[in-house]
C-alpha cells in the first residue's frame, strides 16, 4: 500500500511486478470484481480493419481497441473499467452501436496498439501511392 501511494500505480500492477500474483490472477480478480469478462489477446484474432472505423486518437489516448462487431454491438478491449471518461468517449464514437467491454492486460493493449499504428501507417502509405499512381495515369 505504501508503494502504491508513492508510485500512484494500481495495486494489482504492483503485486504483479513483485511477483506476488500472476497477470492471469489479476485479470481473473478484476473480471470478477467488475463483472466484465477478461480476454487474452495473445490467442485472439485482431481485426485491424475494424480499428480504422474509429478515430486513432480515441484508441491511442484511451488505451482501447475494438475487437469485433456483432449485429448492432461492438466489443472493445479496455484496461481500466473505472475510467469513466474513456468509456464515455468510446460509447460516443461507437454510436449508434451498443458497446460491450472486455478487460485486457495493459501490456496486451500496448502491443495491439503498436501493431495498429503500423497497420494504420501502411494503409495511409498505400492510399497515397494509389493517389499518386492515378495522378500519373491521368497526366500521362
Amino acid at each position: 500500500m505504501a508503494q502504491q501511494q508513492v508510485s500512484s500505480a494500481f495495486l494489482g500492477a504492483i503485486l504483479v511486478a513483485k511477483k506476488l500474483i500472476t497477470k492471469e490472477d489479476l485479470m481473473r480478480a478484476l473480471s470478477e470484481q467488475f463483472g466484465i469478462p477478461a480476454a487474452d489477446l495473445k490467442t485472439s484474432y485482431i481485426d485491424m480493419e475494424l480499428g480504422l472505423k474509429f478515430p486513432s486518437s480515441l484508441l491511442l489516448n484511451h488505451q482501447c481497441f475494438p475487437l469485433f462487431e456483432e449485429g448492432n454491438s461492438v466489443t472493445f478491449a479496455i484496461v481500466n473499467p473505472l475510467d469513466a471518461v474513456s468509456i464515455s468517449k468510446i460509447e460516443e464514437a461507437a454510436t449508434p452501436a451498443q458497446v460491450k467491454f472486455v478487460l485486457i492486460d495493459a501490456d496486451d493493449i500496448k502491443e495491439v496498439l503498436k501493431k495498429f499504428r503500423m497497420f494504420h501507417i501502411s494503409q495511409n502509405v498505400k492510399r497515397l501511392l494509389n493517389k499518386d499512381k492515378e495522378k500519373n495515369e491521368q497526366a500521362g
